[in-house]
């Protein structure tokens, strides 16, 4: 999967995609989790990458599929150790996107202490919206995420609410990985995650950039 970067007509493979756990505490709440006291972080791999107007399956090991909204941070300009107050100019761009999550699957992981990495990693599990230049965004930190499935509201949050800001996600990431041009922080989901079926359209929205799009279908046997 390849995306273009705005101002650059070069393409660039999607590169990492850097996803954060619990970080709404109401999202934590609903999930019976403690708040972490730093940036929860897991990966998923380039193929869960679908964009708007394409489809999510739905596999086959799960009858769980939940959906998850979230503010998308697109890296345009890579580096390691980033400053906190030099986070923001090495986003390019911001999306909407969706963090789909074989909840079942998940659960077992939980309970035997193993990683999270099959729930979270199946092809399409991270659908991601149109690019919009993080300079016609403004704050990060002053927007409105939500989704609705079947034209019903799911999900319905502010970035004002995160634990840890865009910025901080940034620096805090560039100190474990280095990031390039291409890498995707998911940023975290509010409160209201729910399942999805076969068939059902999701829609996610972030203030500032151009809707989310895509439908549900069951993988067949």
């Amino acid at each position: 999967m390849k995306i273009t970067l705005p101002g650059s007509k070069e393409t660039l493979p999607v590169g990492k995609i850097l996803c954060i756990g619990r970080n709404y505490a109401k999202h934590a709440a609903e999930m019976q989790s403690d708040v972490p006291g730093e940036p929860m972080v897991f990966l998923k791999p380039s193929t869960a990458i679908v964009r708007s107007g394409g489809v999510v399956v739905l596999p086959k090991q799960s009858k769980d599929v939940h959906h998850e909204v979230e503010l998308v941070a697109v890296i345009g300009k890579g580096g390691r150790n980033i400053p906190e107050d030099e986070a923001l100019h090495h986003v390019s761009a911001y999306a909407a996107g969706l963090d789909m999550t074989a909840r079942d699957i998940q659960s077992k992981a939980k309970a035997n202490r193993h990683p999270w990495s099959v729930a979270k990693g199946f092809d399409t599990f991270a659908p991601l919206g149109p690019l919009t230049p993080a300079d016609q965004v403004g704050d990060p930190q002053q927007m409105e995420v939500s989704v609705t499935v079947n034209e019903e509201t799911r999900q319905n949050g502010r970035t004002a609410d995160m634990i840890f800001s865009v910025a901080y996600l940034v620096h805090y990431t560039s100190t474990i990985f280095t990031l390039e041009p291409g890498d995707l922080i998911y940023t975290g989901t509010p409160d209201g995650v729910g399942p999805v079926e076969d068939g059902d359209v999701a829609e996610a929205r972030v203030s500032g950039c151009a809707p989310l799009r895509v439908r549900m279908s069951r993988e067949l046997d």
